[in-house]
């Protein structure tokens, strides 16, 4: 499209940013609390809040608070919620069995959820990395962390998250053929409507340190995760990566992390049209959050422009744990 203008002083374009009420008349984006995916990290016991150091102003919250912090996503308009357990170290093995004990903390936190609001739409998320010894999104074999055997690992995953009563799962493990493998077992043990959104696009990035913290893998990992993550140099692999998932079964994809990806989430959106979501992950939170606490930022006007970014760059939604405060703000 070319843009046509007649020559200053017959075009202004100031006239369109004079009030308030045209620069929302004439705005190309809205931003509602409809778009909001907020995770929220769950914790053993009862009444615990447990603070999360690396990311203020984020809590681990025990299942009954975390049912409590439901209630007000509902109250604000947020429409889902995605579910994070801090596993206990005694809980975890090189197999990570937790992973599918059906009363695993999301588990038993979907179904007090679930029960409690039942209109909200809850995500977990599909990975081994809070329930592995070694700290990975896969079972490591020898340093090497197989893929094939990890599949049968995340198909059991999935199918107890299904039967808990989530609505999506989100596959952040980055192994080959898992979204086929998932969406195969759901469809065979009767869950075809239980939804999948992939972290198709998701990035060995350094802006995961505090979300590790939270769910207590950060003292288990060895080594990194760049056999299986995606250089963050690679922009049409990540199209590839994408173009895979959704031949495979996925109903929505994700750009992990965000804002310093957001040209991949306008590549992702242009090129499939398909619902497109981004993490605004763990250390874009610290950064912003940090900088906050400090007075070095207008908070409500930057987390506010950090989520118009998002919804430029064409994506229907993101994951935020600013999602209350953005809710609070335009509500």
């Amino acid at each position: 499209m070319t843009p046509i203008s007649a020559p200053f002083p017959m075009s202004r374009p100031r006239r369109l940013r004079q009030s308030q009420w045209i620069r929302d008349l004439v705005s190309e984006r809205q931003l509602s609390a409809s778009d909001l995916i907020w995770p929220i990290f769950i914790c053993a016991g009862e009444g615990e809040r447990q603070p999360v150091a690396s990311m203020p102003g984020v809590e681990r919250l025990s299942v009954d608070l975390a049912v409590e912090a439901a209630k007000e996503a509902v109250d604000l308009g947020i429409a889902c919620i995605a579910l994070f357990p801090y596993t206990d170290a005694s809980d975890k093995t090189p197999g990570a069995e937790e992973a599918w004990n059906p009363d695993n903390l999301v588990n038993r936190a979907t179904r007090a959820i679930k029960a409690a609001v039942p209109g909200l739409g809850v995500m977990l998320d599909v990975a081994l990395d809070p329930y592995n010894s070694d700290g990975h999104d896969g079972i490591v074999r020898d340093g090497v962390i197989i893929n094939d055997e990890t599949l049968m690992a995340l198909e059991n995953q999935a199918l107890g998250h299904a039967e808990a009563g989530a609505d999506i799962l989100g596959p952040s493990d980055m192994m080959d053929g898992r979204i086929g493998v998932i969406r195969r077992a759901l469809e065979t043990h009767d869950f075809p409507d239980t939804m999948i959104l992939s972290y198709a696009a998701k990035y060995a990035s350094a802006y995961y340190g505090p979300f590790r913290d939270a769910v207590g893998a950060s003292g288990a990992l060895k080594g990194d995760k760049k056999t299986y993550q995606m250089d963050p140099a690679n922009s049409d692999e990540a199209i590839r990566e994408v173009a895979i998932d959704l031949s495979e079964g996925a109903d929505m994809v994700m750009v992990k992390p965000g804002m310093p990806y957001l040209d991949i989430c306008a590549r992702v959106k242009s090129e499939f049209g398909v619902p497109t979501y981004a993490y605004q992950v763990s250390g874009e939170y610290a950064m912003l959050a940090g900088a906050i606490e400090q007075g070095w930022l207008d908070g409500d006007k930057v987390v506010l422009e950090a989520m118009m970014s998002f919804k430029r760059a064409g994506c229907d939604g993101v994951l935020t744990y600013f999602a209350p405060r953005i809710a609070q703000m335009i509500f």
